[in-house]
């Protein structure tokens, strides 16, 4: 009886897994396509039931946007992406049309992985860009006329950074070394504390955060998702207790000089509002001022470490910003304005390894763009990846040329959005520009450098990082 109840089993399996199986697949396939029929949508695939293409998409995507658009169109095309179905718009003419039609057509989007990383405590529509963005709205942060007076403290953070970190070193991981200083950075000027052991024990939280906001959303032990949730709950947790902290203090008459303080207050004017959905807002604001910021940095490092003709233009240009200063005089704003060169050699830094692809948006109303319908209700994915690489708007676009930004070259308007443009562009990007650039001086002024590993692997399409920390060979001046 046992025997027959054993083969039972078998059988049972076998016929679901060659028969059963299948046939649901089938099923649900005729059931997608069914339900996906609309006139003139754009053309492409949503690929496979449920997962859509999100592997090939994860996997590859400057690969998966390029292959699309030679595929199926220039201009747009339809996939399915985490779920969701989906227009991919491309182009300089299509990044003008996503950033011209904000508020009218298209809504901010989160992603689920996100969402349930960022906004745990908000509605499914909100995205934590718009914590950026009210952000601005805090005085003395984010707007460039309000950042003038934190450079010269930003200068000061940076210097100590080196001190500590980089000199009586012959050989470091810049990788490291740069999230160590975008991360004290961002925990000073966002939430007012400068405390290393904090600092230290949110460097690994935090790139747990990163790889998992990217990740399938299976929130199971041993995913990357699960160790993302989990390092978002424990940040969570810390921001709760900086937010008391700050409470109290704001209680005892202490000036607001950071974001937290200044969140607070807007919360309900009495600064009695709720610490999670602040602590929230604030986690948003740390990972895009911590991964994206010292990504750049790092592959700045990399670029210029491999071009010792590039080092000595930017070495130039640095040294003639430090001969105009009184000795121990900090960098201010004008300071800033004087490093053109520098700023271009980021641009193709940004241009080549983008530390932010695109970002999703939810469509309001049927609209037509390129001769095709894209319903209410599909989501749209704006993306760097159909213009940086493009050699229609990018000669030899593996060359790593900062002559392209050059005020007389003619760059077409659209071509190169690494912050976005119009109402929803980055509103840290002036931020992300005084960290980067006051990184830039004081790391040239002191040393020289080249790589200890030439070919270093770079892994993480989504997120690029080098595979080794990026270890390089310090010259000390």
């Amino acid at each position: 009886m046992e025997l027959i109840s054993t083969s039972f089993k078998m059988d049972f399996s076998y016929l679901f897994l060659c028969y059963l199986v299948p046939l649901f697949l089938i099923l649900a396939s005729g059931i997608w396509s069914l339900k996906t029929r609309h006139k003139n949508l754009p053309p492409g695939s949503f690929g496979w039931p449920l997962i859509g293409e999100t592997i090939e998409f994860g996997s590859k995507p400057e690969k998966f946007v390029l292959d699309r658009m030679n595929k199926y169109s220039p201009d747009i095309f339809k996939t399915n992406i985490l779920g969701e179905k989906m227009a991919v718009i491309c182009g300089p003419n299509g990044h003008k049309f996503l950033f011209t039609n904000e508020h009218t057509i298209f809504t901010p989007f989160v992603p689920y992985s996100m969402q349930k990383l960022f906004l745990s405590s908000a509605p499914r529509d909100l995205n934590f860009r718009e914590t950026v963005k009210n952000a601005r709205g805090a005085p003395g942060f984010l707007k460039p006329e309000a950042l003038v007076k934190y450079v010269g403290e930003m200068d000061s953070i940076t210097q100590q950074q080196m001190q500590t970190l980089w000199e009586g070193k012959d050989e470091v991981k810049a990788f490291s070394l740069a999230k160590s200083l975008t991360l004290t950075l961002a925990c000073r000027f966002f939430m007012g504390t400068e405390d290393p052991e904090r600092v230290a024990r949110a460097i690994s939280r935090f790139d747990d955060i990163k790889v998992g906001m990217h990740s399938v959303p299976v929130n199971f032990p041993g995913t990357n998702f699960h160790k993302a949730c989990k390092a978002a709950a424990a940040v969570n947790e810390e921001l709760i207790s900086v937010i008391c902290e700050k409470k109290a203090a704001m209680g005892r008459g202490e000036p607001m000089r950071d974001i937290v303080s200044h969140m607070i207050m807007a919360s309900d004017g009495s600064g009695k509002g709720s610490e999670v959905e602040i602590a929230e807002k604030i986690l948003g604001l740390l990972v895009a001022g911590y991964s994206t910021v010292a990504s750049v940095m790092t592959f700045f490092m990399k670029y210029v470490g491999e071009r010792p003709d590039m080092y000595q233009k930017i070495l130039a240009e640095q040294k003639e910003v430090a001969a105009s200063k009184k000795p121990g005089e900090l960098l201010n704003w004008d300071d800033m304005q004087k490093m053109k060169y520098s700023w271009n050699v980021v641009c193709e830094v940004m241009r080549l390894t983008p530390t932010i692809r695109g970002t999703f948006r939810e469509v309001m109303t049927d609209f037509t763009y390129a001769g095709y319908t894209v319903p209410k209700g599909w989501k749209l994915y704006w993306t760097v990846d159909s213009t940086n690489m493009n050699p229609k708007y990018f000669p030899d676009p593996e060359k790593f040329d900062p002559s392209r930004y050059d005020e007389n070259n003619n760059l077409p308007a659209y071509a190169f959005t690494p912050f976005g443009v119009g109402p929803r562009s980055c509103p840290a990007k002036e931020y992300s520009r005084m960290a980067i650039l006051t990184f830039i001086h004081n790391v040239v002024k002191k040393f020289k450098w080249e790589m200890a590993i030439p070919d270093e692997k770079i892994t993480g399409d989504m997120m690029p990082s080098p595979e080794q920390g990026l270890l390089i060979r310090l010259y000390h001046h």
